[in-house]
Order: structure tokens, then C-alpha cells, then sequence
């Protein structure tokens, strides 16, 4: 498989969120605006890009029963960059997202990539595959964080879309409204796939 089909796989037919539904946890608890979306998709595609190409370096000398453990070592310490970063060039975000950054060690997003791609292929491969799949979860995280900030917040990025006199959905931002979106788009989704297939 090609690189550049490697790469797209991750952005729509293997799609984390609305393909393969893998990263639930911070997917439904940080998307109650679009820049929260963003923050952590991109702090997750670091994690996920760097810790592909890592494992994927050091395949063949980890032993097998301790590969597990080898690859959580790995994630650790690329969130552990992201979280120290985060905190010091983008603290209102970091607080924002709150413990899910920490999280991301235990994504099955990035433990499932290195698990069955990223010890079974080459740099490069890895790579396009952990940016790929990186910059699904980000679209479809920011997308969520979007339709959730405009429907209960009447704002998008924080810019107001409808004025003062717009009457906001509360429940949209809190989490029935999390699942309520993510059901929608999932819908939406399978739809349109449904169709073109």
C-alpha cells in the first residue's frame, strides 16, 4: 500500500472516531468546543506520530513478552513532551483539557496503532499511518467540538455567530449533549458511506 493511501486511510475509511470508534473517553469529555477539539487532536497526532516511528525503529530488539509495557514506555514520554509543552505555551488550553492529556498514554487510538501497525512496518509506513490517523482523530474531534459549541454556546472558536439574542441548547455542552452529537454524526456518517459503497 502506498504511503499517500496509508495516510488517507486514517483520515476517512479507517477513521478513529466515526470509522473504527477507538479514543471515546476525551472524544466525548473535551468536545464541548472546537479549540479543545483542535488542542487535542494535535497532542494526540504528535504522540501517535512519534511513537509510531519509534516503535517502529525498535520492533525487532523488544522482546515479545515485554512489548506491551516497551510501547507504553515510548507513548509516556511523547506525552509527558506534550503535556510540559502544552502547559507552558498553552496553560488555559492545557487546563481546559485537564487530565485527558495525561490520558492520551492509555488512548487505545495510540496503543492500538503501535500495536498492530507500527511493530509490523516500516518508518515511513508508520508514520503516514500515525499522521493519518493523527489528523482523523483531530477532524473528527474538532468537528464534534464545533456542531457542540454552535448548538450550545452559539459560538464557533469562540466568535459569536448569533448574537445576544440567540437562545443556546444547554444540554449540547454538557455530556448527554456529547453523546446526542456523536450518535448524529455517526448516523450522518454511515449514511453517506452507505451510499457511495
Amino acid at each position: 500500500m502506498s504511503l499517500a493511501r496509508q495516510f488517507w486511510n486514517g483520515i476517512a475509511s479507517d477513521n478513529p472516531v466515526f470509522r473504527l470508534v477507538l479514543g471515546m473517553c476525551p472524544t466525548l469529555a473535551v468536545t464541548t468546543e472546537a479549540v479543545n477539539g483542535i488542542g487535542m487532536g494535535l497532542a494526540t497526532t504528535f504522540v501517535l506520530l512519534c511513537s509510531n516511528a519509534v516503535v517502529s525503529l525498535i520492533r525487532s530488539v523488544i522482546p515479545a513478552k515485554v512489548r506491551i509495557p516497551a510501547y507504553i514506555v515510548v507513548i509516556a514520554a511523547f506525552v509527558t513532551v506534550v503535556d510540559l509543552v502544552m502547559n507552558a505555551y498553552a496553560h488555559d488550553l492545557h487546563k481546559a483539557l485537564g487530565v485527558f492529556i495525561p490520558l492520551i498514554v492509555v488512548n487505545c487510538v495510540i496503543l492500538g496503532r503501535a500495536e498492530a501497525f507500527a511493530s509490523r512496518n516500516g518508518v515511513a509506513a508508520s508514520v503516514a499511518d500515525g499522521l493519518g490517523m493523527g489528523l482523523g482523530f483531530t477532524l473528527s474531534l474538532t468537528l464534534l467540538g464545533s456542531v457542540r459549541e454552535v448548538l450550545g454556546n452559539g459560538t464557533l472558536f469562540g466568535a459569536s455567530l448569533f448574537g445576544a439574542s440567540y437562545q443556546p441548547l444547554i444540554v449540547m455542552i454538557l455530556p448527554p449533549g456529547a453523546f446526542i452529537t456523536l450518535g448524529l454524526l455517526l448516523a450522518g456518517i454511515n449514511r453517506v458511506g452507505a451510499r457511495e459503497s
